[in-house]
């Protein structure tokens, strides 16, 4: 997966980086599945927050009003995609403990890819799977 946009540092990341570069965390989800009822899962990796921190947005990060008006997109292998702001994930606002997966119920994500992991979330609509890209940037 890459992680670009309006980033001082863009970078291009595997699973494995992730697990390395970065604290993994652990969320115990359950989601409610419109088609297939409620999911329990286990998932690990670092926080969203951290590694695109490491790529450098270009905002202030002492202000921030210039913090709260950064997006975050996020594509999957599949095509599906999501949008997340900065202010969820930032210690200041939200704090939400959104994941780059790496490992999903004990098992490695090395060949299927890294899956974006919203614990806060009620439903997992927001699960992106096979992670291609994240891009960072303002809204406006």
């Amino acid at each position: 997966m890459t992680v670009l946009g309006n980033v001082g540092r863009p970078a291009t990341l595997t699973v494995g980086d992730l697990r390395s570069g970065w604290e993994q965390h652990r969320a115990d989800v359950i989601f409610d599945c419109a088609t297939s009822g409620p999911r329990k899962h286990r998932f690990e990796g670092p926080l969203l927050r951290e590694v695109a921190l490491a790529a450098q947005p270009l905002f202030d990060t002492r202000r921030r009003k210039d913090r709260s008006r950064f997006v975050l997109a996020v594509s999957g292998g599949d095509g599906h995609r999501t949008v997340l702001a900065w202010a969820e994930i930032d210690a200041d606002f939200g704090d939400a403990p959104v994941l780059l997966a790496t490992r999903l119920d004990g098992q490695d994500l090395d060949t299927a890819g890294s899956q974006l992991v919203v614990p806060v979330d009620r439903c997992g609509a927001r699960y992106v799977s096979a992670i291609t890209r994240v891009w960072v940037g303002p809204l406006c």
